[in-house]
């Protein structure tokens, strides 16, 4: 009886103690959850560079421009009328001598009635007179007129002629402004534009229709007054088009003399040496001007780290860490800086997130960030 309740005894404590046990480990446990220091992880920055000679990074200005015939005519009607037909629609193909639009020709045909009326009135006076000067010539001949008489009879003559050349003119005039009512194609080429409607009442002189004659075409650009200084006719550039693949050599064949009065901006006219035959009326295209030395290198603005006064670049070197290096700054171009010394041919510049780097440290490289 002794030893079941000793037994009993020890089984207690046995479970007391490992009921304590695991009381003192779930609290040693906790106090370790709670006490512990964070273990941060590594983070490397990812950053967008551009590699010097494999980008585009020669100081280059571009402008956007579009696709435009060199020789484009604004046509406009010689008399005032309302509009009763326009044959023809934008992006239409005509021919020199083709009727682009018309206006009412009832008004103009009542003056070639009147000048042919003028015109038939005139020229029986002046049978009549011709007639009479005749008669009295033989009058004269014979001794039964004056000399005085005669002479009228001449003037008489004269002044008839002189009415029926200005009658035949007035006709003229009048079969002139007939023809005037039919608006046609100087030349032959691709209507561009149309401002006028039927029923529109058109203003002589007020152009209409744009027709882009056949043959060269250009780029045209506008350019702010600030950068003209580095343009001039003749200097060479590159095309490229939006929706083309292929590129074109050009020139610049004319810089327009006065300011658009809205955009304050110069036109300038790029003829393109070797325009694709895809290249269509209207398209966007781009102009390059080279104006910087080929040693010269162009780098975003943003991609400069400024300290103590002295320009520096985060360089990335072959083991994926930046190191800050020394730049010469020569000059700014629009968003982009021009830097004459410091880099070289291959060097891997961060264009994005300069303040976030420090030196030695390790990044990564945008995946397509180039340039």
């Amino acid at each position: 009886m002794l030893q079941h309740i000793l037994s009993a005894s020890n089984k207690k404590k046995a479970v007391i103690g490992a009921a304590a046990v695991c009381f003192v480990a779930a609290g040693w446990h906790i106090y370790s959850s709670i006490t512990a220091q964070p273990v941060s992880e590594k983070t490397i920055l990812l950053v967008r560079t551009i590699t010097v000679g494999e980008s585009d990074t020669s100081l280059a200005n571009v402008y956007p421009g579009e696709v435009h015939g060199r020789y484009e005519s604004n046509l406009a009607f010689q008399v005032t009328g309302k509009i009763n037909s326009r044959p023809v629609n934008i992006g239409d193909t005509v021919q020199s001598g083709q009727i682009l639009m018309t206006i009412d020709p009832k008004d103009v045909l009542q003056s070639v009635e009147s000048s042919n009326a003028q015109l038939s009135s005139a020229a029986a006076n002046q049978k009549l007179a011709a007639d009479n000067a005749a008669r009295y010539r033989q009058l004269y001949a014979s001794g039964a007129v004056s000399q005085a008489v005669l002479d009228q009879y001449n003037t008489q003559l004269n002044a008839a002629d002189a009415a029926l050349r200005q009658a035949q003119a007035q006709v003229n005039t009048a079969a002139n402004q007939l023809e005037y009512t039919n608006l046609r194609s100087d030349a032959d080429g691709v209507v561009a534009n149309i401002t006028g409607e039927v029923g529109q009442i058109a203003a002589a002189g007020t152009p209409l229709v744009t027709v882009i004659r056949n043959g060269e075409r250009e780029i045209q650009i506008n350019v702010p007054e600030n950068q003209l200084d580095n343009l001039h006719v003749g200097q060479p550039a590159q095309i490229s088009f939006w929706a083309l693949p292929q590129q074109a050599a050009g020139h610049i064949r004319e810089i327009s003399p006065i300011a658009d009065p809205a955009t304050k901006t110069y036109k300038i006219c790029v003829a393109a040496d070797n325009l694709p035959a895809e290249a269509k009326l209207g398209m966007t295209a781009k102009v390059s001007f080279h104006t910087g030395s080929s040693k010269d290198i162009l780098l975003p603005i943003e991609a400069i780290y400024q300290r103590d006064k002295q320009p520096q670049v985060w360089l990335v070197d072959e083991k994926l860490r930046v190191h800050l290096i020394n730049v010469t700054i020569g000059a700014y171009s629009g968003n982009n800086v021009v830097i004459t010394g410091g880099l070289k041919q291959g060097d891997k510049i961060v264009t994005a997130g300069i303040n976030k780097l420090t030196e030695q440290q390790e990044v990564r490289l945008l995946k397509g960030g180039e340039g």
